[in-house]
């Protein structure tokens, strides 16, 4: 069986220049010039660059399915994502959001520890947000590799306090949590958004509680939703099989009774997939738009940088951190995950400065 795939690339700076040649990225500050039209079937992969003045002829030769096909995946590509609504806030996607991470672990790779006290996390946390992070992505469990599991009502007192807190101030809280008790219990201490590196498959009862809180949840690619979300990352190609994977994933959550708005993907890199499998996704990360849904993009001082960078450990990774989170953005990634988001923020007003000046170009 063949599948098609778009992958929109070609990006142009100044689009009002060339009426009619480029085409706007899921709401975003980024218009694109060519679909890279990709089959993947039985005999491999083939692939071929159509400029976006020349799509409507190209698709009208191909057979009736993948011309239905490739329709459906250019409007998910093209359409704007709602926004985001957290509460009192309504985040809006047509522009990158920043979302810092808070980890209240005793045993986290990117701090060993460092905000597991209730009091230091709310601190970080608020100077995270006065920052200009939109959201804050608390959580109680690490799922580094090798990381122990933490009995649910542990990861629960971890977290509660610190969202309670968070979300009196008028923070806007995501909860990083597998667990469907954690979920529930941060949706009513304030949480307004869940981060489920499973893909709500861990635990039996989260697509339920999903359902039930009615927040934005962000499905994660992981190779495995046991205890071990590193466990048998093996790929065909890694694109592809990832991108599959969320396509099933939302289409199973959407079924259920979540509304494809309220989606968040995420394609989880680091999680059981070796460096080449991370840079191949990092860099073909706009095929993603393809699923109609909003893109959380993470790799904040992750083990690749350090592989890339003379064995850099986790505290030395700044510079490739950012890097990389603005390399999601340039590809139209809506949120980026990070630790450092002061430093990421500024990044990302550079870049927007940028953008407005481009857009804005008088002819």
């Amino acid at each position: 069986m063949t599948k098609i795939y778009l992958r929109p690339t070609g990006f142009v700076e100044s689009p009002q220049r060339h009426d009619g040649e480029s085409l706007r990225l899921a709401g975003t500050m980024l218009w694109f010039s060519q679909i890279e039209y990709i089959e993947r079937g039985e005999a491999g992969i083939k692939r071929c660059l159509v400029s976006v003045s020349a799509w409507a002829a190209f698709t009208a030769g191909l057979p009736d399915g993948q011309r239905e096909r490739c329709a459906l995946l250019l409007e998910h590509i093209t359409s704007p994502r709602a926004a985001l609504h957290m509460g009192a806030r309504n985040i809006r996607l047509d522009q990158p959001h920043v979302m810092g991470i808070i980890n209240a672990t005793p045993d986290s790779f990117s701090d060993g520890g460092k905000h597991f006290e209730p009091e230091i996390a709310i601190e970080a946390a608020l100077a995270m947000s006065a920052a200009g992070a939109a959201i804050i992505d608390v959580g109680g469990e690490s799922t580094r590799p090798g990381a122990a599991l933490v009995w649910e009502g542990d990861e629960q007192a971890r977290v509660d306090p610190v969202i309670r807190r968070l979300a009196g101030a008028g923070t806007a809280v995501s909860i990083d949590t597998r667990k469907a008790l954690v979920m529930e219990a941060a949706v009513q201490a304030g949480a307004f958004m869940i981060n489920d590196i499973s893909a709500l498959l861990y635990d039996d009862r989260a697509l339920e509680v999903a359902r039930a809180s009615d927040v934005p949840v962000v499905l994660m690619h992981a190779p495995s939703q046991s205890s071990d979300p590193h466990k048998g990352g093996t790929y065909n190609d890694v694109v592809y099989d990832v991108f599959d994977w969320l396509e099933q994933r939302v289409s199973a959550v959407e079924a259920a009774g979540l509304a494809r708005n309220t989606i968040l993907v995420d394609p989880g890199i680091g999680f059981g997939k070796s460096l080449a499998e991370n840079l191949a996704l990092i860099n073909n990360l706009t095929i993603f738009h393809g699923l109609g849904c909003a893109i959380l993009f993470g790799a904040s001082r992750k083990r690749l940088i350090g592989a890339l960078a003379n064995e850099a450990d986790a505290e030395s990774r700044l510079g490739g951190a950012i890097f990389l989170a603005m390399k999601a953005v340039e590809q139209g990634a809506h949120i980026v995950r990070v630790h450092d988001v002061a430093e990421t923020v500024q990044a990302i007003h550079v870049w927007r400065g940028l953008r407005d000046a481009a857009l804005t170009a008088t002819i």
